[in-house]
């Protein structure tokens, strides 16, 4: 009996002895790093979670251990992880670097996405989502004079064209579609700036090549090709045949107008649609719209500047068929019919 009783008060100490060993482990392993202060950048993105971060935390040495990282967030289970970036560093330990992360207070800069194609408007409505400006303060911002007059001296590419009283807005188009990161304190100005520096890395790449047409206009035609185009190999092409429309004096006719005319994009226009007296249509005036209807991207930019070597008129994409990426084309208005005829089951 009494070698039982020792068997039994070993068998505690023994559990007691590891259970402390794995106390102190576990508070060393989630200790910091080092007592020295040393800031971090650490990028938190919307596809991050606590878990995923852990070897990008080891490896910028902000935590000891990463299976005592995941012991911790398993216990804790934090569940509000801020996207964005932060500045961490490595005499925090596991606790308030968790603690941290977790409180959009300590984020230092916010990001956002500008895809191809898209208007002015959804940039400010982008915009306004991370960060304490509204659409409107931002849209109104953009229309100011002082601030076009500003533009206009401090890069290349913006003229006197975005004076135009026709224009709905100055810099339709001229914001490059990008993935953005600011500082959450960012004035207005300075997330402009931002906008068009990149707009201007893109530009002049191809400075020495634009010739024939001013920026104002090679960014029109390109917002009109960003539209029309399904794919990146059809830009080229579809720039072409707009041009060799202008260099015959006819019409564009292009839908992309017609949808910016009216703010409202379909697959098909109505007669009223296309009647619109807009200087954006293109079924109602000849030569270029007044500006750019969207946001181009590089390779609508590029296509535009360089397009294809060919006589085609007319184009057709088979917009009704989810499976086909086909664009045809056509060099005159009778077999340009016929294939509407036979990939639309109607006359264009």
């Amino acid at each position: 009996m009494k070698k039982l009783v020792n068997i039994y008060i070993f068998a505690i100490v023994i559990l007691a002895i590891v259970i402390v060993t794995c106390c102190v482990s576990y508070n060393i392993g989630i200790s910091p790093t080092t007592k020295e202060s040393n800031e971090v950048s650490f990028n938190i993105d919307e596809n991050s979670t606590y878990l995923s971060i852990a070897s990008e935390l080891k490896e910028k040495n902000l935590i000891r251990s990463i299976n005592f990282y995941k012991i911790y967030i398993k216990i804790f289970n934090p569940t509000n992880l801020q996207k964005g970036n932060y500045t961490l560093n490595t005499n925090m330990g596991v606790k308030k670097i968790v603690e941290t992360l977790g409180n959009s207070n300590n984020i230092q800069t916010i990001s956002f996405v500008i895809p191809e194609g898209k208007h002015i408007t959804d940039v400010a409505d982008y915009i306004s989502k991370v960060t304490d400006y509204s659409s409107d303060e931002l849209l109104n911002y953009w229309q100011s004079n002082d601030l076009i007059n500003k533009l206009i001296d401090k890069y290349w590419f913006i003229t006197d064209e975005v004076k135009n009283t026709n224009l709905r807005y100055h810099l339709e188009g001229y914001f490059f579609p990008a993935t953005y990161e600011i500082y959450k304190d960012s004035s207005m100005e300075e997330i402009t700036f931002k906008m068009l520096d990149k707009m201007d890395e893109v530009l002049s790449k191809y400075k020495n090549d634009i010739k024939e047409y001013s920026v104002h206009e090679v960014l029109t035609l390109a917002s009109i090709v960003e539209h029309e185009a399904i794919l990146d190999e059809d830009r080229p092409k579809i720039a072409r045949v707009f041009l060799n429309r202008l260099d015959k004096g006819m019409m564009l006719q292009s839908c992309a107008t017609i949808g910016y005319a009216i703010n409202e994009w379909k697959l098909t226009y109505t007669n009223k649609d296309l009647a619109v007296d807009s200087l954006y249509n293109t079924y109602k005036y000849y030569g270029l719209p007044v500006g750019p209807g969207g946001l181009p991207g590089e390779a609508s930019i590029k296509a535009v500047i360089y397009p294809d070597d060919n006589d085609y008129l007319y184009f057709l994409a088979n917009v009704f068929d989810s499976n086909s990426n086909q664009t045809y084309y056509s060099k005159t208005y009778s077999e340009h019919q016929q294939k509407c005829l036979l990939y639309l089951g109607y006359e264009c």
